[in-house]
């Protein structure tokens, strides 16, 4: 479903900054795969996720995603394809527009739209059948704008938004991040779910170690532009954060320093 073939990608080239975020990434995930994605501060985890969203060109290499060669593909057509939750609640979502609105324009992800207003009474019950799973009262205020909702409503909505066309990769980038943790817990138990569900094939970022190693069916670390520890299955089920904090240690020969990462063992 995802093919990432020996991406290059260095900011600020030719200047004291410079800085060389992807150093020939190699990354294939087939259909259904569930990735976390584990790594220090500048490790290259988001900047992963911002090439395969097509937020700015890679320097080398390929993105296929579905057998589609997406690597020239600006942003705006690659959201065909894809679903992303950020880590930001403010970002996803129109702050001014209301909840059934932005399910509206999510619905029609992909579509010619056209500037017809209404919403039929039958997408309207489809939206407040899908709101009622969320658990957060969202069915009784279709009409709410979004800017009004806490952060936790916010990145739920953007999570049903993000699923509703069934995406052929989804992305999650610390999308748990800015919640507090009964929050957090409940937008993981929804991704867990809809990504079940849907059989969706899904990359997600996060700083939580334990996290990491619950969620999905395979994890990666990276440091420093590369993938450096790789790992699914029966040997993933049976992983501690002892054994990560030792495997970065062995793969980067550096001793792990996350202020982050550490608390939230």
């Amino acid at each position: 479903m995802l093919e990432i073939k020996n991406i290059t990608k260095t900011f600020n080239r030719g200047t004291v900054n410079e800085k060389k975020a992807l150093r020939g990434v190699n990354l294939t995930l087939h259909d259904g795969d569930f990735v976390t994605v584990i790594g220090g501060n500048g490790a290259g985890k988001s900047t992963l996720l911002n090439a395969i969203a097509g937020v700015w060109p890679i320097d080398t290499g390929a993105i296929v995603i579905d057998g589609k060669d997406v690597t020239r593909l600006p942003e705006y057509k690659r959201a065909a394809f894809l679903g992303r939750v950020f880590q930001d609640p403010m970002n996803g979502t129109a702050a001014t527009m209301g909840i059934e609105e932005n399910l509206a324009l999510a619905l029609r992800r992909g579509r010619v739209r056209s500037l017809k207003p209404g919403i039929k009474n039958e997408e309207r019950k489809l939206y407040v059948d899908m709101l009622k799973r969320l658990g957060l009262g969202l069915e009784d205020r279709l009409t709410s704008k979004v800017g009004l909702l806490s952060g936790g409503q916010r990145q739920a909505l953007t999570l049903l938004m993000s699923t509703l066309q069934r995406p052929k990769l989804l992305l999650l980038d610390e999308h748990t991040a800015a919640l507090d943790p009964k929050t957090a817990k409940k937008v993981l138990d929804l991704t867990a779910e809809m990504v079940e569900e849907q059989k969706l094939t899904t990359l997600m970022i996060t700083h939580n170690m334990r996290d990491a190693i619950q969620m999905g069916n395979r994890l990666i670390m990276m440091h420093e532009g590369n993938v450096i520890y790789d790992v699914a299955g029966e040997e993933k089920k049976h992983l501690t954060v002892e054994d990560l904090l030792h495997k970065f240690e062995e793969a980067s020969g550096e001793e792990f320093a996350n202020d982050r990462m550490m608390l939230a063992k």
